[in-house]
């Protein structure tokens, strides 16, 4: 093959993907490191390259890392009967938390990236199709030949709470130090990285160390009690850790019954380098830090069609709020209420009705209703 036709699959990999790693360059077309930056330096020449994936500040997209499946939900037309067969209804949907969370951002139009593995088959271009549909840009993702996509079991019963979820998320631990390394560019370029506790415990320290290094804030979502222990004993550079109280016990590595033990255990965190911690309790509410103490926000009473999404929304809209400069913690978990509650309210993942203008509407003023004690 010619210099000239390697020069021009070089710059449409690049058309592609403008934050493309001259490393991954190098390895897709069988070049040399210092052959391709010849190329790129010849197309910056004849100025069909203006520099390699500049973006301006207010364009800077939020980054979500971590896992976009094929969702089944199952639920139960009547009270839910242990041990025998239960008359059901069955749909499949798009899920996985950091691909949830890019959805809701996208829907309340800030500019979005996914980071994620998809296997290559026909239920990860479906997710990439989807994703690009709702302009969450999916460059970059890893796609695997090797692998099928992944997949979210969730069993619910009558009244749309989940009874039991199972997970397939092997392809995950793929999304290793050196892949993450090898969209450094892409990932420098953010405003804010949101990662969700399905990546490698290897993969989220390095997350850490990036963050600690380059001061680009970091989320991290924990995802469930058994994934607890991918979340390393160091956490400088976290900005925001957001977890239940079940995961937040699993951490702690005791029960936590009351207010003040929850209290204790969220100082520890900070302790261990995290600025903020978040502890949602489904239908209650939800804790946050401030000033070394806990405050306590009640969760809206609303009529529950399906729970799958809610607390996933709920982490988008506190993302948002944090993007938008505001670094109070109470407003943006007030706005992650409220974007809870209209994704319980919907049978949908993602609510259709989300958009910017919801949050909007809930103001510093919106901070003078009471706060409700803890219960139970």
């Amino acid at each position: 093959m010619t210099d000239s036709s390697k020069k021009e699959q070089l710059y449409q990999l690049i058309r592609a993907n403008p934050f493309i790693s001259q490393q991954d360059l190098a390895v897709e077309l069988r070049l040399s490191r210092s052959a391709v930056a010849g190329h790129i330096a010849g197309l910056i020449r004849e100025r069909r390259l203006l520099g390699r994936a500049y973006v301006m500040p207010d364009k800077r997209p939020v980054m979500c890392i971590g896992a976009a499946n094929l969702d089944r939900k199952l639920r139960t037309i009547a009270a839910m009967q242990l041990g025998t067969s239960n008359p059901a209804t069955a749909e499949e949907v798009y899920g996985g938390v950091a691909r949830n969370i890019a959805e809701n951002l996208a829907r309340l139009n800030l500019p979005t990236a996914l980071l994620t593995a998809l296997g290559d088959d026909s239920a990860g271009r479906a997710l990439q199709e989807h994703a690009e549909r709702n302009g969450i840009d999916t460059r970059g993702s890893l796609k695997l030949l090797d692998s099928p996509t992944g997949t979210y079991t969730a069993i619910l019963d009558d009244h749309g709470e989940l009874v039991v979820a199972l997970a397939d998320m092997a392809l995950y631990d793929r999304i290793t130090p050196e892949f993450l390394a090898g969209r450094l560019p892409q990932r420098s370029a953010a405003a804010m990285t949101v990662a969700d506790l399905n990546l490698p415990a290897d993969s989220i320290a390095a997350l850490l160390a990036g963050a600690h290094a380059d001061q680009v804030p970091l989320v991290i979502v924990a995802v469930s009690q058994p994934k607890m222990a991918r979340l390393p004993a160091d956490l400088a550079g976290l900005r925001l850790l957001i977890l239940n109280r079940g995961e937040l016990e699993t951490r702690a590595g005791r029960a936590l019954p009351t207010e003040a033990d929850v209290r204790a255990a969220c100082r520890d965190l900070q302790a261990q380098g995290a600025q903020d911690v978040i502890v949602t309790c489904g239908s209650q509410g939800v804790f946050h830090t401030k000033a070394g103490e806990l405050v306590w926000l009640a969760a809206h009473q609303v009529d529950v069609v399906d729970v799958t999404g809610a607390g996933d929304a709920f982490s988008a809209a506190v993302c948002w709020s944090l993007h938008q400069g505001s670094t109070d913690l109470t407003l943006a978990c007030r706005r992650g209420l409220k974007v809870a509650a209209m994704t319980l309210e919907s049978p949908d993942t993602v609510s259709p009705m989300l958009a910017a203008d919801v949050l909007d509407e809930i103001h510093d003023f919106d901070l003078n209703a009471p706060l409700f004690p803890f219960k139970g």
